[in-house]
């Protein structure tokens, strides 16, 4: 190794889902929503000024902000955007989590949570998640210096209760609790009511799931108005123009369309609780899931054979290999045609076996 290399920052990189491009291919396997965003986002992009573009944007996204806190009751001043989820809690993780104590999060979730934490340097400690997959909420009743956990947990799809979330946050008030809701819209219960009853609480949640805009990169988190103070001092020390003209007018467009929002999220649902049946009636176990994708793993056929046979016929899932999750898979739900022929697949090759 090189001199100059002793004083390089080094970690092992987030792995993103495989983005193959295929006319032919059924894509089940980074979570994407498969329909597409709604009509007002066309009707915004049409309407951008692209003289405009030469201007720096709005630093402080009044619009979007404004948007975000309309839609969900807030005020604009516990609102944070950034450039998807993944930058908010970025942002987060470097403005809440700088103590000497280990901030806690599940050992089986969201694997950015250990590349951010190496990346600050911020000690961690994973505690495990059950034999069924469900967060403990007495492993997190103990000294740290801060929690993070998705709810709904990913990949697992597991939803944590309600009453769980508020005595974790309730255990641990000399530190910032956070919430990552990438998965909520999909049936399961926000956070979102308890902030004003914690101070210390910061729910974060996206667009790219449930308002099928993940090609856009917008992403916010809702707090009370120190905590957002606090993310924007660091943002504004990091980089002022986070979001872009194209991004921000996008954004309020999808965030105002309500109808679309809810019918979209409602056929995801409906495919997912068909899908299950179907999965269960071919020899599959998993959690009750409240995203839009199914954590499974079949009675007889191994998870690395199906992945194969799957990715041959161009139908992509994720695959984890190794540990606790190497026999599952993790299934996206597309539309109900896609599903209807990836259950088709799956019930000509198990009956093969």
């Amino acid at each position: 190794m090189k001199k100059w290399e002793d004083n390089i920052r080094k970690v092992v990189p987030y792995t993103p889902g495989e983005q193959p491009n295929q006319p032919d291919m059924i894509k089940l396997n980074t979570n994407e929503n498969p329909y597409p965003p709604s009509p007002e986002v066309t009707k915004a992009l049409q309407a951008i000024d692209t003289d405009a573009l030469r201007l720096y944007p709005d630093p402080a996204a009044e619009d979007l902000v404004q948007a975000v806190a309309d839609h969900y009751g807030l005020n604009k001043d516990q609102v944070f955007v950034g450039v998807g989820s993944d930058d908010v809690l970025a942002m987060s993780f470097l403005t809440f989590f700088n103590g000497s104590k280990p901030v806690l999060f599940p050992d089986i979730t969201y694997s950015f949570y250990d590349v951010w934490a190496d990346l600050f340097r911020i000690p961690y400690e994973r505690p495990a998640l059950d034999e069924n997959f469900h967060i403990r909420k007495e492993d997190y009743f103990r000294e740290n210096g801060g929690i993070i956990f998705p709810n709904p947990n990913a990949p697992t799809g597991v939803e944590l209760p309600q009453q769980d979330i508020e005595e974790i946050i309730r255990r641990n008030p000399d530190v910032i609790v956070i919430v990552d809701e990438a998965y909520v819209d999909f049936g399961a219960k926000s956070a979102l009511p308890l902030i004003d009853k914690y101070e210390n609480l910061l729910v974060v949640q996206t667009f790219s799931k449930s308002r099928s805009m993940a090609g856009m990169r917008i992403g916010f988190a809702m707090g009370n108005p120190v905590l957002i103070k606090y993310l924007n001092d660091v943002k504004y020390s990091f980089n002022s123009y986070t979001m872009d003209r194209t991004a921000l007018a996008t954004g309020v467009a999808a965030v105002k369309d309500k109808k679309y929002f809810y019918e979209t999220c409602k056929k995801i649902i409906d495919t997912r609780e068909w899908t299950k049946e179907q999965l269960k009636a071919l020899g599959f176990s998993f959690e009750d899931s409240m995203t839009n994708f199914i954590f499974a793993e079949h009675e007889s056929c191994q998870a690395e054979e199906l992945f194969q046979a799957l990715r041959n016929n161009h139908i992509y899932v994720r695959y984890f290999p190794g540990g606790r999750t190497g026999n599952h898979l993790r299934i996206t739900i597309g539309t109900q045609k896609e599903m209807e022929i990836f259950i088709d697949f799956l019930k000509k090759y198990l009956k093969k076996e």
